[in-house]
């Protein structure tokens, strides 16, 4: 139960970042932090039952600077839902592809990679999806510049979370359950 994530927020209710229920309980007892959500019930203990939080807000402002995101292959597989953008498919076994391939003079940037499933990937191999006859679902593109991350999988799966982001993120995740 200490271990399930739970979601930080600034002062101002932006998200900062996600620690776990631990760290959120010790923020809460040295007066850091306050319970917004109670979304994983009770830890009953010698002193009483408390509360676990889902949702955390800083009583304090803190101030970080923006980072600029970084290409990953798990910053790729976030932005594109962890779904093949070629066939729709959602997998964890997915590989990156090249939409104009690197012996043609593509580059590894955000507009030119994509996740694909191995089948996809073989089929369309060194050629562009024109020439393989495929079709890109989204166009790549780059992601935001913004000073909190929150991974895809835990928007969908903890739904209380939903009215604490922002609502493109929240829509996002909305489509590809």
């Amino acid at each position: 139960m200490i271990d399930l994530p739970v979601l930080v927020l600034n002062q101002n209710y932006e998200p900062l970042n996600i620690c776990r229920v631990r760290r959120a309980l010790v923020l809460m007892f040295r007066g850091k932090a306050e319970a917004l959500e109670n979304g994983y019930g009770e830890l009953h203990c010698s002193v009483g039952d408390i509360d676990l939080p889902s949702v955390v807000r800083l009583v304090y402002m803190v101030k970080r600077p923006r980072l600029r995101r970084r290409i990953t292959r798990a910053e790729i597989f976030s932005r594109d839902r962890y779904l093949c953008q070629y066939c729709g498919r959602e997998a964890r076994d997915l590989t990156l592809d090249h939409v104009t391939p690197r012996r043609r003079g593509g580059k590894h940037a955000w507009e030119n990679v994509v996740s694909a499933c191995a089948v996809c990937n073989h089929r369309k191999a060194g050629r562009t999806p024109a020439e393989a006859g495929m079709r890109l679902r989204d166009q790549p593109h780059a992601p935001k510049d913004c000073d909190f991350y929150i991974p895809f999988h835990y928007l969908r799966s903890h739904e209380e979370w939903q009215k604490y982001v922002p609502k493109a993120l929240a829509i996002r995740a909305d489509r590809a359950s």
